[in-house]
C-alpha cells in the first residue's frame, strides 16, 4: 500500500476508483485510461510524485493536441489523405524537397502569403496542396479545402439566397484556403467576380493556396475578362510562392511502366 493511500485510509482499489471518478468529473479521459499503468510504471521506475504527475498531465495534453489536430483535418474537408512525407520526389524532379520542407514550417501561412502550384495533371499538385494544408492544420491553423468549381457554385447560390456576405466572411475567416483545380473550367463573369471577392477578402490577411493545370498566361481561358484575370493573378502571386510542378505526369509514367512489365 502506498504512503498516500495509507494516510487517507484508502486501499489501492479504492484509490483507483476515486481517481477514475475524479477523472470523469474533470473530463480527463487520457489520464483516466492511463493512470493504473502509469502508476505501476512509476513505481517500477521509482519516479518522484512530481515526475509521476508530470508524465500523466503531459500525456493528457498530448492526446488533446492530437484530437484537436484530427478535428482540424476533418474540418478542412480534404477529399483524401495526402501527407508530405509520402510525396515521391524521385518521380518528379521538378519539385525541390528543400522548398517543400520550408513551406511545411507554415511560416507563409502565418504571414498570410499566397501559394500557387502550377503544372499538368499527374504532376503532384493536389498531393502537395493537400499535404501542405494538412501540415498547416496539424500546426494549429484553420484550413479549408474546396474545388474551384464548387466554391464558385456555392458563391452563386449564396448570392441568389442573399447570403453572400455571410459566405464570403466564412471563407475569409480560415487561416488557409486551399482551392484545387482552378483553370479546369471556364467561369462566367459573375462567377469570376464572386471568386475575386473571396480573394480580396483574404488579401494580405490570410493565405490562399491554389493548384492549377494552366500557366498564368492561360488563365484567360478561365477568367474571360482580361482585367479581372489580371487582378486575380495579382492577388494570388503578390508576395507569394510559386511552384512549377512540370508537364510530365508521373501517374501516366507509372501506368506505362506497369503495363510494360505485364
Amino acid at each position: 500500500m502506498s504512503i498516500i493511500t495509507q494516510r487517507r485510509g484508502l486501499t489501492e482499489q479504492a484509490a483507483e476508483a476515486a481517481v477514475d471518478q475524479a477523472c470523469r468529473a474533470l473530463r480527463l479521459p487520457t489520464l483516466r485510461a492511463r493512470f493504473v499503468d502509469a502508476a505501476d510504471a512509476a513505481e517500477r521506475q521509482q519516479l518522484t510524485y512530481r515526475g509521476f504527475l508530470a508524465e500523466l498531465l503531459m500525456a493528457e495534453c498530448d492526446e488533446r493536441d492530437r484530437r484537436r489536430s484530427e478535428r482540424r483535418i476533418r474540418a478542412a474537408g480534404f477529399p483524401r489523405d495526402k501527407w508530405l512525407q509520402e510525396f515521391d520526389y524521385d518521380a518528379n524532379p521538378n519539385i525541390n524537397p528543400a522548398v517543400i520542407n520550408t513551406l511545411a514550417t507554415c511560416a507563409w501561412v502565418r504571414n498570410g502569403e499566397p501559394l500557387c502550384l502550377i503544372g499538368d495533371s499527374g504532376t503532384g499538385k493536389s498531393h502537395l496542396l493537400i499535404g501542405l494544408g494538412a501540415a498547416a492544420a496539424m500546426a494549429g491553423y484553420r484550413v479549408r479545402y474546396v474545388l474551384a468549381a464548387k466554391l464558385v457554385n456555392e458563391l452563386v447560390e449564396a448570392a441568389d439566397d442573399k447570403q453572400l456576405t455571410k459566405t464570403i466572411a466564412r471563407y475569409g475567416r480560415v487561416d488557409l484556403l486551399c482551392i484545387d483545380e482552378l483553370g479546369y473550367m471556364e467561369l462566367d463573369r459573375r462567377g469570376a467576380e464572386l471568386l475575386f471577392q473571396v480573394l480580396t477578402e483574404r488579401e494580405e490577411k490570410n493565405s490562399v493556396a491554389i493548384a492549377s493545370n494552366e500557366s498564368f498566361s492561360g488563365w484567360t481561358k478561365t477568367f474571360t475578362d482580361p482585367r479581372l484575370c489580371a487582378a486575380i493573378v495579382d492577388r494570388l502571386t503578390f508576395g507569394g510562392n510559386i511552384i512549377q510542378t512540370g508537364t510530365d505526369s508521373y501517374r501516366l509514367a507509372r501506368t506505362r511502366t506497369q503495363l510494360a512489365a505485364q
